[in-house]
């Protein structure tokens, strides 16, 4: 799926904010559409491709904007710590965030419609940037937290930035969460779906099919929305995620010394660690199809755009940790209901 001529415009006209500007809002746009669950498989794979039609671009022609996307995208942890000194409104100072491990765009609509048709107030919707690389340590530590785990049974400690807060991660029932939440006044609760359904079904064919069933499910059920209300009663609450994913099983296949560099390069996964890397380790071809990231996390050598190849085992159809935009943008939801805590 082409491009627009006003979206290309504006990509290659103006700054790398500019740029990102665009991308992120017609990605958002793109994602938000209602959904149905009748609709949702082949609805959710449509717009995954047509969000291809961004990765393509910055793949293909515009790479040189991911060198900028760190600086200039803020991120979802930055985000979360300036949200969480900001004023509240309607005189309540009380917050939670609710992260949902490996949320990405394609689950947002399942928060919009359940959030309107339940009667919960929507102030922001929009979508922040993940940690480069893309995973669930690097966004714990972006937050202040040793790991995700640390937040279990309120050990999240004194040194994070979202203070003070009650802490929680689990992979627990909804229902069984919402029994966990109490009238302490602020709350951090990272729960680990859908990240291990992900991983679950990722070897499993099209894994994107499976998720967006279980999403459809999940997001709409009465526990969840149950859940929700404990969190958000006498809170502002902003739904968010550590990183998205990519659905792998439809990218195209690497083949020849393209497909050959990124086996070597990342065997089964999609970013590298190292130290000294230099533009001959990102490989001889052009456009590029991995690229060197210099971050808050330290250099990393990252798969770029949507490529998949043979590994042994055979490549994940769900994985995050590359450069597409479903990977490195996460949905960041802001909602109310005003009620006193109880």
């Amino acid at each position: 799926m082409a491009l627009d001529t006003g979206v290309l415009h504006s990509l290659t006209k103006g700054t790398a904010e500019d740029a990102w500007r665009v991308i992120i809002n017609k990605a958002v746009e793109i994602a938000s559409k209602p959904l149905t669950v009748g609709n949702a498989p082949s609805e959710v794979t449509k717009r995954d491709r047509e969000i291809g039609a961004l990765d393509h671009f910055l793949s293909s022609g515009g790479w040189d904007l991911w060198q900028a996307f760190g600086c200039t995208v803020e991120r979802t942890s930055d985000r979360l710590s300036r949200w969480w000194v900001e004023p509240g409104y309607g005189g309540s100072s009380a917050k939670a965030v609710l992260i949902l491990d490996g949320l990405s765009l394609r689950e947002l609509p399942w928060l919009l419609q359940g959030a309107k048709e339940r009667g919960f107030t929507l102030h922001e919707v929009t979508a922040n940037a993940s940690e480069l690389p893309s995973e669930t340590n690097e966004f714990a530590r972006a937050l202040g937290f040793g790991s995700r785990s640390q937040l279990q049974n309120n050990g999240g400690g004194m040194a994070h930035r979202l203070q003070p807060a009650y802490t929680e991660s689990v992979d627990m029932p909804w229902q069984d969460c919402a029994g966990l939440v109490d009238t302490s006044p602020n709350w951090v609760f990272w729960h680990h779906w859908p990240d291990s359904k992900l991983h679950d079904g990722a070897g499993a064919g099209q894994g994107l099919d499976m998720l967006t069933r279980d999403a459809a499910e999940q997001l709409s059920s009465d526990d969840f929305w149950a859940f929700v209300e404990r969190l958000a009663t006498g809170r502002r609450l902003v739904i968010t995620s550590d990183h998205g994913y990519a659905a792998t099983g439809y990218f195209p296949d690497a083949d020849g010394e393209v497909g050959q560099f990124l086996k070597k390069t990342f065997s089964s996964g999609r970013n590298t660690a190292g130290t000294g890397l230099s533009q001959e380790d990102c490989g001889p071809f052009v456009p590029p199809v991995a690229m060197q990231i210099n971050s808050p996390h330290g250099t990393h050598l990252l798969a770029l755009g949507r490529w998949k190849w043979k590994s042994q085992g055979g490549y994940p159809t769900l994985t995050h940790g590359g450069l597409s935009l479903l990977e490195v943008l996460s949905p960041f939801v802001e909602l109310s209901r005003n009620n006193p805590v109880s």
